[in-house]
């Protein structure tokens, strides 16, 4: 059971010079610029197309967007930067000065990128490699002062199904966060959330183990991301396919709210928004 304090917890982020209250669960609506993501109905690869998921997803009720141009699916091809950079700047050009209103996550785990992108308009870097995959990042974040999304992950998109060995899954996750909060921290990161890693490095059934202690997370004091949305511990489970994961990716959305999630990665807002409304009617006697 979450803590019934949990949907009056006050918790902020700046992001940009905007104050965003995470004490209502918030939704991140997924825009993927790549020509490979494991769902091929995220893939934006033209400008116009970016623009009106875009806009889709911000009148849904998206607070966040996630824009990225690095395919993080097992076994993805790695691209270089420059290739990154050159799908990804224009679009987070576009989308922020079509949309000023908008929090633009910028999914990158390269500090050259991040750098660049918040240049270009971005408002938080959302690293799947918790800094792993390049030293620069965390003195990056540090010195940009954006919002740092810490994910949990093993090796790289191209080899982390080999390396899914743990002695205990929720123990080794909830110590690297420890140890990398810590870095962050000493460095002047002010606003850090926590991204437990749903299939990166993990087994279905580890996975799952992670969502069953979502709520022990709490203890770090900081919100916490949930990304499952219509990933392969939902769709192997059930017999489907990440197309047929909608009915349950909400499921799940609504068992991560239930643990503590304050925001929700997804590639359907509207479903996710609703999921939070629910949510939120449910919990809204405690404190009386």
């Amino acid at each position: 059971m979450a803590k019934d304090t949990f949907f009056q917890k006050k918790a902020t982020l700046n992001a940009g010079g905007k104050l965003i209250n995470l004490s209502t669960p918030q939704v991140m609506g997924i825009i993927n610029l790549t020509p490979d993501s494991f769902y091929k109905d995220s893939r934006k690869t033209e400008i116009d197309p970016i623009l009106k998921q875009a806009e889709k997803m911000l009148a849904e009720g998206a607070a966040f967007l996630d824009l990225g141009a690095y395919s993080s699916r097992p076994g993805a091809e790695d691209i270089s930067i420059q290739q990154e950079m050159d799908r990804l700047l224009p679009a987070v050009e576009a989308v922020a000065k079509a949309f000023p209103q908008a929090v633009l996550s910028i999914d990158t785990f390269r500090a050259d990128v991040a750098a660049s992108a918040i240049s270009a308009g971005g408002h938080i870097i959302n690293d799947i490699s918790g800094g792993e995959l390049d030293k620069e990042m965390f003195a990056t974040v540090a010195k940009l002062q954006v919002p740092y999304i810490l994910m949990h992950m093993r090796g790289t998109p191209q080899n982390m199904v080999q390396q899914t060995e743990y002695d205990d899954v929720f123990a080794e996750v909830y110590a690297y966060f420890v140890q990398k909060i810590y870095r962050l921290k000493q460095l002047g990161v002010h606003d850090i959330i926590i991204d437990p890693g749903f299939g990166f490095a993990k087994k279905q059934e580890q996975s799952y183990a992670l969502m069953n202690r979502l709520q022990e997370f709490e203890a770090l004091q900081l919100p916490v991301l949930a990304g499952v949305s219509r990933k392969r511990m939902i769709y192997n489970l059930l017999g489907t396919t990440a197309e047929e994961a909608l009915n349950g990716t909400t499921a799940l959305n609504t068992i991560a709210l239930t643990k503590g999630a304050n925001i929700l990665r997804v590639h359907d807002v509207k479903e996710a928004v609703e999921a939070v409304k629910i949510m939120m009617a449910c919990n809204q006697d405690k404190d009386k």
